[in-house]
């Protein structure tokens, strides 16, 4: 699960590129109101291709609705304006080393207030959990960082059927509900890195400095969920980026691909046609 320094670099790399392909997407926006998801997905394997091996896995470009779909790999619906697209894509690199990024970006290139509050809660959830992530600790730690901030923003949403305290004992849990799953996992040539490994050396052990790993909190709302505010049904919201373990902290491979809602508007205005 260590990596050494050229790990690393190929690691980067991979993440590089797949900054490139999410940045060659959002070039051609103006295409994908008439072609919908598998233009978006076209477009990003044209650069996997060219810049690296291939994709690391298949592509999830899920519009609207689609996006409350963990995997949703069809990518044959529409992009709808007025709704977000929840890009979860990553480049394998020539030295078989794969990326894996998200972001979930406004098809108008603007949120609703809606959607920037919910965007915020995610994004804050995660700031959370990469601050969490320093050699030393407990692995499960990011998780748990991230869901508390998750169940308390969903507390003061209103959503929780309980507080945010109840929700987050192991008793419970409710809040998964509309998280899913884990906050992330290691990664390196496979996009789940060493998935089969034993519990005491990952999800028991702890973090080490060379360890890369995805921090991917997310909320998803199903269209027919009668628990959440009508105009909500039917969004999934996940920020997601790769994050080496340092000897003093960490550090975000992906962090130069916008995050905030401001910086993800700012960037698609300048790009989008």
């Amino acid at each position: 699960l260590v990596k050494d320094e050229w790990e690393v670099a190929q690691l980067q790399d991979a993440v590089d590129s797949t900054i490139l392909g999410f940045e060659d997407s959002v070039r051609e926006w103006g295409n994908v109101l008439e072609h919908g998801e598998r233009w978006i997905e076209g477009t990003f394997w044209r650069r996997a291709r060219a810049a690296g091996n291939d994709v690391g896995y298949e592509c999830i470009v899920a519009g609207g609705p689609h996006a409350t779909t963990l995997h949703w790999i069809d990518n044959d619906g529409p992009i709808t304006p007025g709704k977000l697209v929840l890009l979860d894509m990553g480049v394998e690199n020539r030295s078989l080393y794969t990326a894996d990024v998200t972001r979930t970006l406004p098809v108008d290139g603007v949120f609703t207030p809606e959607q920037r509050d919910l965007y915020d809660l995610v994004f804050a959830a995660q700031e959370a959990g990469i601050a969490a992530v320093h050699p030393g600790v407990p692995y499960r730690d990011f998780h748990q960082a991230a869901m508390t901030v998750m169940a308390h923003g969903l507390a003061d949403m209103g959503i929780l059927p309980c507080s945010a305290e109840e929700a987050l004992e192991k008793e419970s849990g409710v809040y998964r509900r509309w998280t899913l799953h884990g906050t992330g996992h290691m990664l390196g040539l496979d996009v789940h890195d060493c998935a089969a490994a034993r519990n005491e050396g990952y999800l028991d052990g702890k973090l080490e400095p060379g360890m890369v790993l995805t921090v991917e909190p997310g909320v998803y709302f199903q269209s027919g969920d009668l628990l959440v505010p009508e105009s909500l049904r039917g969004i999934g919201i996940r920020i997601e980026d790769d994050v080496l373990v340092t000897d003093d902290g960490c550090r975000n491979l992906s962090g130069s691909l916008a995050r905030t809602a401001d910086d993800v508007e700012s960037w698609m205005g300048s790009l989008a046609p």
